[in-house]
């Protein structure tokens, strides 16, 4: 599963194609489906859990994008826990 990043009006823009060229590389080496996930928001989820957990904003810099990671996975995980197919595929 790779994160996509999409735009608000849910257009890929230059990271996405870039995302997409990387996927596209790991499907060749590696003969392996490969996912995407919408991972639209989820710095600004993973900055408000910070937040709210009170880790000093120079902190934060240094692990939003751990976190975002970690909301952007579970996410997918729970979705497919739900049975449903994955609607970024």
């Amino acid at each position: 599963m790779v994160g996509l990043p999409r735009k608000m009006n849910n257009s890929l823009g230059e990271q996405a194609e870039e995302i997409l060229n990387f996927i596209a590389k790991l499907k060749k080496y590696f003969k392996l489906p490969v996912r995407t996930w919408d991972e639209r928001l989820t710095t600004i989820a993973a900055d408000r859990v910070l937040e709210e957990a009170e880790v000093h904003p120079k902190k934060r810099k240094k692990v939003v994008d751990k976190i975002a990671a970690v909301l952007i996975l579970q996410g997918y995980l729970d979705f497919k826990k739900m049975g449903k197919l994955d609607p970024a595929n």
